[in-house]
């Protein structure tokens, strides 16, 4: 039985540089009847909780350690017994967040995770943080981008920990190289597709370079 994709939004704040906003954050769930990952433990560990549905959680793999997507992750990972899986560039970002709990294992450039018989493929797209990886699934066309790609354009890099032309830079080497067909699931708002967003990523690659 292949993989499923769940959804849901959870609702908080992000802060980093001395400002606080509210935000909407997607939470990604990917397995099966039986197993799962949570891509971004994002503000509501209850409310991921209910929606694995009694499902045995295998891990919670973050895109990267912005406070909004991983403000849950401990709660959720001591109810379940997941491992928290972060590319260790982003240790920095996190201890601002948790600086008293540790991630319990790292995420690497090429490193394959397997949920429910999917591979997910890590893609380190660093520029909106050190540390930020896309999530790719072949086998269900499927790319999670976190706040690297959005609908209509890169992730926000003007602030602390970002950089305009490394983002630029894992656009065009990383997720442009992806199929066209292939969805695009980002950290907030819509989906899209890597077709679909090719036209605006030639014009910010353009801009950045």
């Amino acid at each position: 039985m292949t993989a499923r994709i769940d959804h849901l939004v959870t609702s908080g704040t992000f802060s980093l540089d001395g400002g606080t906003w509210d935000v909407d954050n997607n939470v990604w769930i990917v397995g099966d009847g039986s197993e799962a990952v949570v891509i971004d433990a994002a503000h509501d560990a209850d409310a991921i909780l209910r929606a694995l549905d009694g499902r045995a959680l295998r891990a919670i793999l973050c895109t990267h350690a912005h406070n909004d997507h991983i403000d849950a992750a401990p709660a959720l990972a001591a109810r379940t017994g997941a491992r928290i899986l972060l590319h260790p560039a982003d240790l920095p970002l996190w201890k601002q967040t948790h600086p008293d709990t540790a991630p319990d294992g790292e995420l690497s450039d090429g490193q394959v995770l397997t949920i429910a018989g999917t591979d997910l493929m890590v893609l380190h797209t660093p520029g909106h943080a050190p540390g930020a990886v896309c999530l790719y699934a072949p086998d269900l066309n499927t790319v999670f981008t976190g706040d690297t790609l959005f609908q209509g354009g890169p992730g926000a890099t003007g602030r602390s920990f970002s950089d305009f032309p490394t983002i630029i830079d894992s656009l065009r080497d990383r997720l442009l190289a992806l199929p066209p067909e292939t969805v695009v699931h980002t950290g907030h708002g819509d989906s899209t597709t890597i077709g679909q967003e090719a036209p605006h990523l030639a014009e910010w690659i353009a801009r950045g370079h």
